[in-house]
């Protein structure tokens, strides 16, 4: 359906990973051998890819396995979440006691060496978190907002999570992003948790941070609902794409007329052509 009204790209995200069945009975590969024999635009999978276990422990998958068994269903490329947090908390940590910091244990260093970096995007959930003055959090990445906190605040850091959003880390959107563009991603898939189902437009100043940090693309995600909202953020940010999932579910919003919407503010855009 996606496909055929026009999508650029699908990325299908696994909520759950299945983590319950053995990989190679996970229902997403064919579901991605399926969609690869009739949609013709990039495909990618996130969820699940990482060092992997069978529930009988007869089998154990590295990441760059489950990666490749990906790929072989005809995905383009992966999205690594959680792991991707947990490797850039681990790139800062080597850094700080003088190691190499890329000794490519990473599933992101992996996959990147293998399929190339252009195969791996690196899928972000971050939420803010509000202080008085950037003094208050001198770990962190602070930025002046003009979206106040509950209790006044005028700047925040963005702080990143892992299991789907539900268990913050203490590290920050910008050390994650530079983080992973050193350790070989060549995307990143930027969420907001605060927007996320909100349909009040994307949040700009989150995106406009990590886009200054980074030289890979960003892609912005959370919060669209209305074709506004999408040139407004690439107006704003010069992101470099714009993902959109619960307007395009529910029919509220063709993708034709975002793109001729974008089209017309004079944004590069790809035509929505009908498949045939």
């Amino acid at each position: 359906r996606y496909f055929a009204e026009g999508a650029d790209e699908i990325a299908f995200l696994n909520i759950t990973s299945f983590r319950d069945l053995p990989f190679r009975d996970t229902p997403m590969l064919e579901v991605l051998r399926q969609a690869s024999r009739r949609v013709f635009v990039p495909l990618t999978i996130g969820g699940g890819v990482r060092d992997i276990v069978d529930p009988d422990g007869a089998h154990a998958w590295p990441a760059v396995q489950v990666a490749g068994e990906y790929f072989r269903s005809g995905a383009d490329k992966v999205s690594i979440g959680s792991d991707a947090v947990y490797a850039a908390e681990r790139y800062w940590q080597r850094r700080a006691d003088g190691a190499e910091p890329c000794d490519g244990s990473t599933a992101i260093e992996q996959i990147a060496a293998r399929y190339g970096r252009q195969a791996v995007v690196v899928s972000v959930d971050p939420r803010r978190v509000y202080v008085r003055a950037p003094e208050a959090a001198p770990a962190h990445h602070v930025i002046a907002t003009t979206i106040p906190g509950p209790g006044g605040e005028r700047f925040c850091w963005y702080q990143c999570t892992v299991r789907g959003g539900r268990e913050p880390r203490d590290v920050d959107v910008r050390q994650l992003a530079t983080a992973c563009e050193a350790l070989g991603a060549g995307e990143i898939l930027l969420n907001c948790m605060d927007r996320d189902g909100t349909n009040a437009g994307y949040d700009a100043e989150l995106i406009a941070d990590v886009k200054a940090a980074v030289s890979i693309p960003v892609i912005a995600s959370s919060g669209a609902g209305c074709v506004e909202h999408f040139s407004e953020v690439v107006e704003r940010t010069g992101v470099d794409a714009v993902l959109a999932a619960g307007i395009f579910h529910r029919r509220e919003v063709p993708i034709a007329d975002v793109k001729r919407h974008m089209a017309e503010r004079g944004i590069p855009t790809r035509e929505a052509a009908p498949c045939l």
